[in-house]
């Protein structure tokens, strides 16, 4: 495109948004649905209950180890359908650019996200974009929403945690929220420390293919974490839930920055990661899925429901005390997604 940045007449709706439209976004996401350019996409009927998720991204930097905006946003949308056990069909793709914003970082940023759509079989078919002045945004804001089917005989839900159920989380915690804040800070630690941030979909598939009827609940950590997750599966199932504190996976290259920072990696967003609350027979067998993909390779149990006060979670630690872990209270780290 001949223009270097982006202008306000980019959000017209005349001339220059067919241009930004033509010559970028259908450049990389083009498809049969989308490059029909209507008001809406039209999708065709499917068998089964469906789910429908929205959420928006705001996250600071743009570009971060591991991600970037774009791709943060195709899997966190993916992500939520799949928490509810949903094959995932399309995305919408809203963007809210503000003027002056780089023309290279939006196409480094469509880019991203066409390889992420591309890499999880899940394509946009309906977008917008609008331009706000300058001063009154921050370069791009971006809200992608997702529609899934979910079989009719498939019921996720965070109610559905029983006594002795086994809860075992995907893999390591706190890569993504460490990685935003260190970046952020200008902080340069030692160590492969990138975001997480990865679509999970196919591991759901998986485990629901192979143990349908022991998968009782699905979380994704993200804001708030591993923690206010966990408190808010405790509560909705009215159980409490305890953890062992030598289970918890974490990076040597997180827990040190963490402990540099005073931060609980229990609280630290996830964007690559999900709990699994299963059939404790079946613990074992979940674990195996897992670890033969690459999406859970990492999987390991990390404690248990009981028949303890409703809603809470207790951590135990290795020299044999305990203590209650809370939600998140209050808002560490903004824009972390």
């Amino acid at each position: 495109m001949a223009e270097k940045t982006i202008l306000l007449d980019h959000g017209s709706g005349g001339l220059a948004s067919q241009e930004l439209i033509g010559n970028l976004f259908l450049k990389y996401l083009d498809n049969p649905t989308l490059h029909s350019l209507e008001d809406s996409a039209i999708i065709e009927n499917q068998p089964g209950r469906l789910a429908f998720t929205t959420d928006s991204y705001v996250v600071d930097p743009l570009f971060f180890p591991g991600g970037d905006i774009g791709k943060l946003a195709v899997h966190g949308t993916i992500n939520d359908l799949a928490m509810r056990g949903a094959k995932p069909l399309c995305l919408s793709l809203g963007l809210i650019l503000e003027e002056g914003m780089p023309m290279d970082e939006l196409e480094r940023i469509i880019i991203s996200i066409s390889e992420a759509t591309k890499e999880a079989g899940v394509p946009v078919v309906t977008g917008d974009t609008k331009v706000v002045p300058k001063g009154k945004g921050d370069k791009i804001f971006i809200n992608t929403s997702g529609i899934g089917i979910v079989p009719e005989d498939i019921n996720i839900s965070s109610k559905n945690g029983k006594v002795g159920d086994a809860i075992i989380i995907s893999g390591t915690l706190g890569d993504h929220g460490i990685t935003i804040m260190t970046r952020r800070a200008g902080i340069s630690m030692e160590g492969d420390l990138k975001s997480d941030t990865m679509a999970l979909h196919t591991l759901v598939a998986k485990l629901l293919e192979e143990i349908p009827d022991d998968v009782h609940t699905l979380r994704d950590p993200t804001r708030g974490g591993v923690a206010t997750s966990l408190n808010e599966i405790a509560g909705a199932c009215g159980h409490s839930i305890e953890l062992k504190d030598e289970d918890l996976p974490v990076r040597p290259t997180v827990r040190a920055a963490c402990e540099m920072l005073g931060l609980e990696p229990l609280y630290l967003a996830n964007e690559g990661k999900l709990l699994l609350v299963v059939s404790a027979d079946k613990a074992d067998k979940a674990l195996e899925i897992m670890h033969s993909t690459r999406e859970g390779k990492e999987a390991v149990m990390i404690g248990k429901i009981t028949d303890g006060k409703a809603g809470r979670v207790i951590i135990n630690t290795p020299v044999g005390g305990s203590r209650v872990v809370t939600p998140l209270h209050g808002e560490p780290l903004p824009r972390i997604c």
